[in-house]
């Protein structure tokens, strides 16, 4: 039996060419249909995912990362950096609609998406990261368990899914610094 070797990248994208918005469109409609990793329920198509997409590369407080299988992109995930006038919370960030296609499931590639996000924000000073899911995507929550991030909480009415209210839970990470104090000494400790 032969084994195939893939190429598999993750990068962080400032421009998308004509090529990787069709692929990123598509991966994204295949996680949507299967009830993954975005907030649409409902398959959006391409016209409206390349307005999403364009509007994504213009915020600033935004980064989209997006996962390759040879050269071609088959899942995405955002940082999203607080507004600069919110001081108080600067040090935590956002990992969100993070999701690798169905077809493209099986690599790895969801790990490194995550990693690739994990040393950006920390590159960026950020020291904590953090997500939510839907409970039922049972998937990603081994995924972001796997990796260490710690369950805070769970909201019973999350989100609607097909009539049906949907429970999800808030996840944290703490991130250690490029450089500087580690992280742990900036958490109060217990009496």
């Amino acid at each position: 039996m032969t084994e195939v070797m893939h190429s598999l990248s993750v990068e962080r994208a400032e421009t998308l060419s004509e090529a990787d918005m069709a692929d990123l469109c598509e991966a994204t409609d295949a996680a949507i249909i299967e009830g993954g990793g975005f907030g649409w329920v409902a398959p959006q198509g391409r016209a409206a995912l390349t307005r999403h997409f364009g509007g994504v590369l213009l915020v600033p407080e935004r980064e989209l990362f997006v996962a390759r299988l040879d050269g071609h992109v088959v899942g995405s995930a955002q940082l999203v950096r607080p507004a600069r006038n919110n001081e108080a919370q600067a040090w935590a960030a956002q990992l969100t609609h993070a999701y690798i296609a169905p077809y493209a499931r099986g690599h790895g590639l969801a790990r490194m998406l995550v990693q690739r996000l994990e040393e950006r924000a920390a590159a960026l000073g950020h020291r904590v990261l953090n997500l939510d899911v839907r409970e039922t995507q049972a998937t990603a929550i081994a995924l972001f368990e796997g990796l260490g991030y710690i369950r805070w909480g769970t909201h019973p009415a999350y989100a609607r899914i097909n009539g049906r209210t949907v429970a999800g839970h808030h996840y944290y990470k703490t991130l250690e610094p490029v450089r500087g104090r580690p992280t742990e000494a900036l958490f109060p400790q217990d009496p």
